[in-house]
């Protein structure tokens, strides 16, 4: 059972956007820069223009921000070249990955499989309380067996970061 496409009550991240247009300037940035060093030092020829475009391109290619949206029952995760889907509520394990940035791999029955930053559970709550609800249908129905202690993880995270926004709002820092 796939994802709805015109699910109604779906959640997505709210950053998303913000994100993408940072990493258009990110990579913008590094072409002009390449550029007018190369014109300024008057080595800049055809090629070497190419050469600069590639570089940006490449570097777009690598900080594309995945598109992570949620509704009830499942969570999809799209990049640049194909969208990842998994059944939350029906979910087999939750893992935290480390490395040189924190990822959250989750599986489900079906074989699915998406992996994604917790920050963007931690900074849409709406998306969190999505996953979280479906979550705990599956550990309800058995099938979550690995993942209880990376999901606690998410959560308190999440509530850390909703207080500390409360506080900050309230003039109570």
């Amino acid at each position: 059972m796939g994802r709805p496409d015109d699910a109604p009550a779906s959640a997505q991240d709210r950053r998303w956007r913000r994100d993408l247009r940072d990493t258009f300037r990110c990579a913008g940035a590094l072409l002009g820069l390449l550029l007018l060093v190369d014109h300024l030092s008057g080595r800049l020829t055809l090629w070497r223009g190419a050469l600069w475009l590639t570089l940006a391109v490449l570097l777009l290619v690598v900080l594309y921000p995945d598109r992570v949206r949620a509704g009830e029952g499942w969570l999809s995760s799209r990049g640049l070249l194909r969208e990842r889907h998994v059944r939350t509520d029906r979910l087999v394990s939750v893992r935290c990955l480390d490395g040189v940035s924190q990822r959250l791999l989750l599986r489900d029955e079906l074989g699915g499989r998406v992996e994604i930053d917790p920050d963007v559970l931690v900074h849409n709550p709406d998306l969190w309380h999505r996953v979280s609800e479906d979550s705990r249908k599956s550990v309800a129905s058995g099938t979550l067996t690995c993942g209880a202690t990376a999901l606690r993880r998410v959560a308190e995270r999440v509530e850390r970061e909703t207080a500390e926004t409360v506080f900050k709002v309230s003039g109570l820092e």
